[in-house]
């Protein structure tokens, strides 16, 4: 019988669960996690992985497990839930076997997760929206898809993570089930739902932490005024309002805060941090770079590349210090071994409600639509061999993924939409990906905007380069293991 079996099947599992509730086992337990994480690190070798790479990776995993600790001690996390994180994530993510599995069969690692937006309805009209007017039209995936890609991603890739995005994914009903009786037939998996929150009532709370397989993720914008400002009035207190009710149903959650010109001094700041993780009980942050390619899509709202670059230095002494999961998917591109889009191993793709299969949640340019593909015959692995994909993907190694560390480029610039928009934008012109949207056609089609994009990335890069060559590429670059093993006249001084 494989560890995830002996870990996650009775006996073993119900005696697990109890005493992670005892605060001194838990501690222990969690400890020789940590110890094993950093024996991985120092054993790493730095020719494979620039060393501040493997230290970065090493921070947000400890960080992750400080704040599981956290919230157990403050009792806010339901039986229901810690079952599921024994059984789910220790047994199927943080245990997968069948990943490795699958990447044999395959001859290739797949991806680890994929983002679903299953309704583009939303009770809200956020400023800058990426999902640009999809509200209006109320499209939506029918179960049978939904449930098809679940079991495929699981049964093919042995993936047990999904993201739910949408739209309001609260709003999503079809065939009789809406998102959490769905979650209900599948058990195997966690799921993490980006939420306005204004839809949590004291009866989805409940049924949340029933079901005990979803973890919402709260979107705000900094505190109250800026939260109302790009939301709508009163929708900050109801955001406090459903977090208090998850607190007393043990449902953990997040928080998830779009970065712009206007408040990204405020989502990196400590008030901020004490406030949502401390105070409020967050698990998780993550920060998303604001950027214009939904409803009233607009450049002056991007984050400044000069604040972007202080934004790098807040972010890693919050993890570092606070010891809390804070995430930016740009400016933390080392943790992640840059961008993760196009299906790349360990990565992602995404599935809006049309259907439509895009790189990334931020692209909004199709390569193909998932109810095409399952007409033809198809399936996820189908969605792999789409050119833009593969387009994109072979950038992702020509960059540095899976290449030696000298021969990595600027992991704190890691997009390809964002950073490199010349690349991105041969990529879906040589491969005619369609516009999502007529705010994606009008992008892709207009030459100031190209300008300023392209201007923005070269500029982005100047600012980080050199951190990137001081920090994470140094000659010196040696891991302790290999600094303790090496005879002392070999071993150059850091």
């Amino acid at each position: 019988m494989n560890l995830r079996r002996i870990l996650t099947q009775p006996p073993v599992s119900t005696l697990l669960e109890p005493l992670m509730w005892h605060d001194g086992v838990r501690g222990f337990v969690l400890s020789q996690v940590e110890k094993a994480l950093r024996k991985e690190a120092d054993e790493c070798s730095p020719e494979s992985c620039p060393r501040q790479v493997q230290l970065d990776r090493l921070d947000c995993a400890i960080a992750l497990l400080r704040g599981i600790d956290r919230i157990m001690k403050r009792g806010i996390v339901s039986k229901q839930f810690m079952r599921s994180l024994v059984e789910s994530f220790l047994g199927d993510i943080f245990l997968n076997e069948e990943l490795a599995q699958a990447t044999k069969k395959l001859g290739f690692e797949p991806p680890s997760f994929i983002t679903i937006s299953p309704t583009g309805k939303c009770n809200l009209k956020c400023r800058g929206c990426y999902a640009a007017d999809a509200a209006l039209y109320g499209n939506q995936l029918k179960f049978e898809v939904f449930d098809r890609i679940l079991n495929e991603k699981r049964r093919m890739w042995g993936s047990h993570f999904t993201v739910i995005s949408g739209g309001e994914p609260f709003l999503w009903k079809d065939s009789g089930y809406d998102l959490i009786s769905l979650a209900a037939r599948h058990k195997q998996d966690i799921f993490m739902v980006y939420t306005n929150g204004t839809l949590i009532d004291d009866k989805l709370a409940e049924r949340l932490a029933e079901v005990g397989n979803i973890s919402p993720c709260f979107s705000v914008e900094g505190f109250g005024p800026e939260t109302d400002a790009r939301r709508g009035e009163g929708v900050y207190e109801k955001v406090l309002a459903a977090m208090e009710r998850l607190r007393k149903v043990g449902v953990p959650f997040g928080i998830s805060a779009t970065a712009t010109r206007d408040n990204w001094h405020i989502i990196t700041s400590d008030e901020f941090v004490d406030f949502y993780f401390f105070d409020q009980g967050a698990l998780y942050c993550w920060i998303f770079q604001y950027m214009p390619i939904g409803r009233d899509q607009c450049l002056d709202l991007v984050v400044p590349p000069e604040a972007r670059a202080e934004m790098v230095n807040r972010m890693w002494k919050h993890v570092r210090e606070k010891q809390v999961f804070m995430v930016d998917f740009w400016n933390s591109g080392t943790a992640s071994l840059g961008c993760i889009a196009a299906g790349r191993g360990t990565g992602y793709f995404y599935i809006n409600w049309d259907g439509d299969v895009t790189p990334c949640v931020f692209i909004p340019y199709a390569a193909d639509n998932i109810n095409d593909i399952y007409a033809r015959g198809g399936d996820l692995n189908t969605v792999l061999e789409l050119p833009l994909f593969k387009k994109i993907r072979a950038w992702q190694e020509e960059y540095g993924y899976g290449k030696p560390a000298r021969e990595t480029d600027n992991w704190l610039c890691p997009c390809a939409i964002r950073d490199h928009f010349d690349r991105f934008y041969e990529a879906v012109k040589e491969t005619g990906a369609r516009p999502i949207t007529p705010e994606a056609k009008a992008a892709i089609e207009d030459p100031v905007y190209y300008q300023r994009m392209v201007e923005y990335g070269k500029r982005i890069k100047e600012l980080l380069d050199p951190k990137w060559k001081s920090e994470y590429v140094s000659s010196y670059d040696v891991s302790p293991a290999q600094e303790e093993a090496a005879e002392p006249a070999a071993v150059s001084p850091r």
